[in-house]
């Protein structure tokens, strides 16, 4: 009975939103998302991107020596289960911020294992916010088919948050309770895989 009970343990997710700017939409809904999990049962850290700063991928800085920020975001990537990504969409794509940080988190391990290996049967679920009509379906596209390349298992429920600067209440909640069930959604594939 025990071995049955063993996969019902808590998942471990790692969040982030992929914008640094105080105020970001992606912030707040990675906020609500993280609500949710922790509502299913699912254990979950929620990372600041601006607590580590890392700089444009460039081999020759790897060669260099890899950036202490890389090797602590690979210990705490390797730690958890999966994913949870709130990205904004710049000029309908994903953000530079986003890229970087996974083109940084591939490369090779402090133990000589590709960074991908981090990544390799790992479940993610993603949302975007924008101002705009579409929420940032665009990105979310974009950002799926990334995602699947590194090995992933992307959650097929998504959530785009679209005319964002009207969605949250005073306290950082969604106002619409549709759009909590739509991201509840997204959470709930994420904690079944």
């Amino acid at each position: 009975m025990a071995d049955q009970d063993s996969h019902k343990q808590p998942k471990k997710l790692l969040a982030f939103a992929g914008s640094l700017r105080a105020g970001s939409f992606n912030k707040q809904l990675i906020a609500c998302v993280v609500k949710e999990a922790e509502k299913a049962g699912a254990e979950v850290t929620l990372l600041d991107l601006n607590d580590f700063p890392l700089p444009i991928y460039n081999g020759d800085i790897e060669e260099e020596g890899m950036p202490a920020k890389v090797r602590e975001l690979q210990g705490i990537l390797a730690r958890h289960d999966g994913l949870l990504i709130s990205t904004p969409e710049y000029n309908g794509a994903v953000p530079a911020l986003v890229k970087n940080t996974l083109d940084w988190l591939t490369r090779e391990q402090a133990n000589g294992n590709s960074g991908i290996e981090l990544f390799k049967g790992k479940v993610v679920g993603i949302v975007s916010a924008s101002p705009g009509a579409l929420g940032g379906l665009r990105s979310l596209v974009l950002l799926r088919d990334q995602l699947a390349k590194l090995s992933m298992w992307v959650a097929p429920a998504q959530f785009a948050l679209g005319k964002a600067h009207e969605a949250f209440d005073e306290n950082g909640a969604l106002k619409d309770e549709g759009h909590v069930k739509q991201i509840s959604g997204v959470v709930q594939q994420v904690i079944d895989f």
